[in-house]
């Protein structure tokens, strides 16, 4: 269902201005990548191995995963303001956890706890979607991810510089402080959207396997997750390379963040400004090209012997550009396979598309030693990139046999 009673903005009796979607899509991303550069300086701070605390990562994720699961079918059942409001109290007390943390063990434990958090950005595209329909949402799901990429743009590049001046916990300081600004703001102003509700939650789950069983659901969620998939294993191996491979120091590895997610910047203002008028599917089609150019260009010089720290990072920007043209189409796809189950699909969408990007991560940093070089990340990134524009022609081929 549609809504249409107009925007009011910090009136809770209408839906949430864009502004407040856009936050609530933004602090995940923050919370997942600003802390990156510290990630060896806590390694050396917890007197445990850079593995120990990569898993900061891949368990952040993970926990993403179970909680989308959960997500999609609480906010259906009772919801989108009151799941929202409750995950960004308990990350507000997550993120003190892990300030105060004495140990890696514990601080990993509230690390997977400040997961919660994710139900900004799950239900911000469920509220989308219950407030316009298809491409349009699309447009707008563009736009709310274009405005959110500005904070993993800037966000490693800023804990990078509070890293080296004033340790990383002044990193999870700052988080604490934008969660309770956000709830304030949330509380305020996110209208309920969802204009209707399930008899139980039981009977949520139990229309999961009418997603289960849409091939084109499985088409973009796994075009999602793969497209995503590069990207996270970035996220896993890139501060092992920089610092152990290349000796950069935290700002340069915030900065290399940066330029990924200026790409993906670019490529929401594209979705945003062109998915109603080209299609779902190009745009996704063309956006994961552009990335598995990009990393088999880089991985290519590699091999010719060209392998440097520009060589790189110069090339992680096209699949930050590519993402930021997949992602938005493929979510507006998933949730428009079956429209009454915006909720669950964003969930389990979500939970496919982060359970997986944890599994690449844990990869990608298990895999690198300095002996190995850059190789073993440039092809898991490479190998992402390349499924998913696969599964994307999978779905073109399903909507052209069925028309």
């Amino acid at each position: 269902m549609t809504l249409k009673s107009e925007v009011r903005y910090l009136d809770r009796t209408t839906p949430p201005h864009i502004s407040t979607l856009i936050l609530l899509a933004a602090l995940p991303a923050l919370s997942m990548n600003m802390f990156l550069p510290s990630i060896p300086a806590m390694a050396d701070d917890f007197s445990v191995d850079y593995r120990v605390m990569q898993l900061s990562v891949s368990l952040y994720l993970a926990m993403t995963a179970i909680l989308q699961l959960l997500i999609g079918p609480l906010s259906d059942r009772y919801g989108r303001r009151p799941i929202i409001l409750l995950g960004g109290a308990i990350f507000i007390i997550a993120t003190l956890g892990c300030i105060l943390s004495p140990t890696a063990e514990i601080f990993l434990a509230f690390r997977m706890l400040q997961a919660v958090i994710a139900t900004g950005m799950a239900l911000s595209r469920a509220v989308i979607r219950d407030m316009v329909p298809g491409a349009e949402a699309a447009s707008m799901i563009g736009y709310v991810t274009m405005g959110m990429s500005l904070s993993p743009m800037l966000g490693p590049l800023v804990g990078g510089i509070l890293d080296t001046y004033f340790g990383w916990q002044s990193t999870f300081w700052v988080l604490m402080i934008l969660g309770v600004m956000l709830l304030a703001l949330s509380w305020a102003d996110l209208g309920e959207t969802s204009t209707t509700k399930s008899a139980s939650f039981s009977a949520q789950f139990k229309q999961y396997p009418e997603l289960f069983l849409s091939r084109r659901f499985w088409g973009y969620a796994l075009s999602a997750t793969f497209a995503a998939g590069a990207f996270f294993a970035y996220l896993g191996g890139a501060p092992f390379i920089g610092k152990e491979l290349f000796q950069m120091n935290a700002i340069w590895l915030g900065l290399s963040f940066g330029a990924v997610s200026a790409g993906y910047l670019v490529g929401n203002f594209i979705s945003g400004r062109f998915s109603t008028r080209i299609g779902v599917n190009r745009m996704i089609l063309f956006g994961t090209a552009i990335a598995t150019l990009g990393i088999s260009c880089s991985l290519t010089l590699f091999y010719l012997g060209f392998g440097s720290p520009f060589v790189f990072f110069a090339f992680m920007p096209t699949v930050g550009l590519g993402n930021g043209m997949t992602l938005p189409n493929a979510n507006a796809g998933m949730l428009s396979v079956r429209p009454s189950l915006a909720g669950s699909a964003a969930g389990l969408g979500g939970a496919l598309l982060v359970g997986g990007g944890a599994a690449i991560a844990a990869l990608s940093g298990s895999l690198l030693t300095v002996e190995s070089g850059a190789f073993p990340l440039l092809w898991l990134m490479a190998t992402c990139s390349a499924l998913s524009f696969v599964m994307i022609l999978y779905v073109i081929r399903r909507e052209r046999a069925l028309s």
